[in-house]
C-alpha cells in the first residue's frame, strides 16, 4: 500500500529544508517520527506533520481497499523538496561598502511518499549476505574434508611400515588351594624338619645369633663406659655446693 502527502508553500528555503528531509530517506515510519522530534531545526516540525499525513492516507486507502496493514510497517520510499515563491519585500537590509540589499520571501513544498511493500536491502546488506554465504561455503568445505580424511573407505586397508606387536590376551586364573594340596605341604614340611640335615642348620644358626647378642652386648657396654667419664659425673658438684651455701645463708638469717 502506497500513500503520498505534500505540504506547499512551507515558510523557509528550500536548501535548509533538504537538510532535514535527507535525514529520514529510506528509514521505518517510527524511526523517522522519532528523528524529527530530537532535530533541532525549524523545518523539522512541519516534514513531520506532513509525514503523519502521509501515515494517515495510507491507513485510509487500505481501509477502503480492504486490506489490513500495520502502521508501524510503513516506511518512507521518496521524500524532497521543491522550490517555491520567492516574493519580494520593500524592506531594505544593509550591506557592506554603502549598498542595501532587498529582502527577499523563500517558499518551499516537501513531498513524502511512505509504502509498505518490502524494504530492498542496502549495498552494505548484500555485502553483509554476500561475505556470510562465502563464510558458510568454506566451512562446509573445511568439514567435508575433514570428514573424508577421518573415516576412510570400507575394504581398503592402511599399510603400516612399522612391525604391529602381538598382544597378549592370556588371562592369569587364580590357583585354589584344595584340602589335599595343603595336607601334602604340611606333611613334606614334617619330614624336612626331621631330617639330620635340617636339625644340624638349626643348631648353627642359634650358636652364630648366640655370639652376636654377645658382641652387642659388649659393644653397648663400651658406650657407655666412653660416655659416663668422670669429669661427667662430677661436673653437676660445684652446682650442688652453691645450693648447700644458700640454704646455710638463709637458715643463718
Amino acid at each position: 500500500m502506497e500513500a503520498i502527502a505534500k505540504t506547499k508553500y512551507l515558510k523557509g528555503s528550500p536548501r535548509k529544508a533538504r537538510l532535514v528531509i535527507d535525514l529520514i530517506r529510506g528509514e521505518n515510519v517510527s524511526r523517522a517520527l522519532s528523528i524529527l522530534r530530537f532535530t533541532d531545526k525549524r523545518a523539522a516540525q512541519p516534514i513531520a506533520q506532513c509525514l503523519n499525513s502521509a501515515i494517515a492516507n495510507a491507513t485510509y486507502k487500505a481501509e477502503q481497499a480492504n486490506i489490513a496493514i500495520d502502521p508501524d510497517d510503513l516506511w518512507v520510499r521518496t521524500c524532497f523538496v521543491d522550490i517555491g515563491p520567492t516574493k519580494g519585500r520593500s524592506r531594505m537590509r544593509p550591506a557592506p561598502q554603502g549598498r542595501a540589499y532587498r529582502e527577499r520571501r523563500h517558499y518551499c513544498h516537501i513531498t513524502i511518499e511512505v509504502t509498505s511493500e518490502e524494504q530492498p536491502k542496502t549495498e552494505k546488506e548484500l555485502r553483509a549476505e554476500a561475505a556470510k554465504a562465502r563464510r558458510e561455503a568454506v566451512a562446509k568445505t573445511d568439514e567435508g574434508k575433514k570428514k573424508g580424511k577421518a573415516a576412510p573407505k570400507k575394504g581398503v586397508k592402511k599399510a603400516t611400515s612399522e612391525p604391529v606387536e602381538a598382544i597378549d590376551e592370556t588371562v592369569e586364573t587364580p590357583v585354589v588351594e584344595t584340602a589335599a594340596e595343603e595336607t601334602v605341604g604340611t606333611a613334606a614340611e614334617a619330614e624336612a624338619t626331621d631330617s639330620p640335615e635340617t636339625v644340624e642348620t638349626a643348631s648353627a644358626d642359634e650358636t652364630v645369633e648366640q655370639i652376636e647378642i654377645e658382641n652387642d652386648a659388649e659393644v653397648s657396654a663400651a658406650k657407655e663406659a666412653s660416655t659416663h667419664t668422670t669429669a661427667e659425673e662430677h661436673a653437676e658438684a660445684p652446682a650442688d655446693e652453691a645450693m648447700e651455701v644458700k640454704d646455710e645463708e638463709l637458715e643463718r638469717q
